[in-house]
């Protein structure tokens, strides 16, 4: 590695920190602490931007922002390594609150001086500062710009994965309500029913004000294990679906028939909306997190992440534990929070290294090939130990053990 490429990793490892200090919760700040020395290189980096030589080769100096652009989208337009947005965007530890969001009708403007560029929503030479202003049409309606502001990924492709997978510790899903019985006494549910719900002792289902009316609906958490160490690194529950509630668990009194008067339990009622699968009872129900629009920097992690494929979104509903995942499939990796990973991490897919035989040989020896770049995949979902990434570019299959690096490694 030349004394160049070491410093502008380096220099791209200190804006990472920097640029996810600005995203990440204050707890999780705190545990990754940015040095002096670390917010002046990304200062000056950001200052400087990329070296000309790394833009994409039809990176266009002027560009306006459509509706159906990514930010994935518009990275790779301007870079050939899309995960250093970062640099090109000038994120620093004074920019804007939010520099990575990018709205439709902003016109971007590649600056390029001194064998570097920087993209800017302002005419480079024109003197003003930067103000994100974004013109709606027509000019009677304004938008939340948080409605507006561009995706990262398309929303298709990970807005189910950011309600259905969830991960859990053993006991949270045997102390959650569970489906008791349907109003027709029917063995599977569907869109449309309505079911009867029975909370724990200690958290009743109420509908008390502030208490959760929207759950949702799973099955069968499946242990996520370390590929290489075998531990157990949280539980994955089934989705299956929609519940809202609409009665909450009550005791009625009435006469016992001799001449007394008895509390009897009545359970919580909820509509099932949105039924992935057919529910049934002994199913459980957890609150519905709320709805977030979510927007994040593609990066690389810090220089060293290394990862492992746990699982492959779906396969363990089906049982099955073979199988490879392409293109817009998610799989789970064995990082989380506690490691540093974000959401917007973009990491290097790699392939195992098949061991063959080698034939050239008369003695036949057993060959272990080298592992190879195998395509990208963004973290878009984190938990303590666990996070699930979409795989965005693919040569071959991913499988359970497949390694995943920092993509500048």
């Amino acid at each position: 590695m030349t004394a160049f490429t070491s410093a502008r990793l380096t220099a791209l490892g200190a804006l990472t920190v920097a640029a996810g200090a600005l995203l990440v919760a204050p707890a999780q700040a705190q545990n990754h602490p940015i040095s002096g020395q670390q917010r002046a290189t990304a200062q000056e980096v950001s200052q400087r931007g990329v070296p000309v030589a790394d833009l994409a080769p039809n990176a266009p100096d002027l560009y306006v922002v459509k509706r159906g652009d990514t930010l994935w989208g518009i990275s790779g337009l301007y870079l050939k390594s899309a995960w250093r947005w970062p640099e090109l965007w000038g994120m620093n530890m004074q920019a804007l609150p939010n520099p990575h969001l990018i709205y439709p009708g902003q016109t971007l403007y590649l600056d390029k001086e001194g064998g570097y560029a920087r993209l800017r929503t302002t005419a480079p030479g024109s003197g003003s500062a930067s103000s994100g202003t974004v013109r709606v049409s027509p000019s009677t309606r304004s938008d939340s710009l948080s409605s507006t502001a561009l995706p990262t990924l398309k929303p298709h492709l990970i807005e189910p994965f950011l309600v259905e997978p969830v991960v859990v510790d053993a006991n949270v899903l045997q102390r959650a309500p569970r489906v008791i019985a349907t109003q027709e006494e029917r063995v599977l549910m569907a869109s449309g029913d309505r079911a009867y719900v029975r909370g724990d002792a200690a958290t009743p289902l109420t509908m008390e004000p502030g208490e959760p009316r929207q759950f949702r609906v799973f099955r069968d958490a499946v242990a996520l294990k370390d590929p290489q160490t075998g531990e157990v690194l949280g539980y994955e529950a089934q989705y299956l679906g929609k519940a809202e509630l609409v009665r909450g668990e009550s005791f009625e009194k009435s006469s016992n028939g001799k001449g007394g008067i008895q509390t009897d339990y009545v359970p919580a009622t909820v509509d099932l909306t949105g039924a992935k699968e057919e529910i049934r009872a002994g199913d459980r129900l957890l609150p519905a997190p709320a709805r977030e629009f979510i927007s994040y920097v593609p990066r690389a992690p810090r220089d060293g992440t290394e990862a492992r494929v746990v699982s492959i979104y779906g396969s363990s509903a089906s049982g099955a534990s073979a199988g490879s995942a392409g293109q817009n499939q998610v799989v789970a990796i064995n990082l989380g929070t506690r490691n540093g990973i974000e959401a917007g991490h973009v990491m290097r897919l790699m392939t195992k290294g098949d061991v063959i035989k080698d034939k050239t040989d008369p003695k036949l020896p057993m060959i272990k090939l080298p592992s190879e770049s195998n395509g990208l995949a963004m973290v878009f979902r984190t938990f303590d130990r666990v996070s699930y990434a979409l795989i965005l570019e693919i040569r071959t299959g991913v499988r359970v053990g497949d390694r995943l690096v920092s993509p500048q490694e």
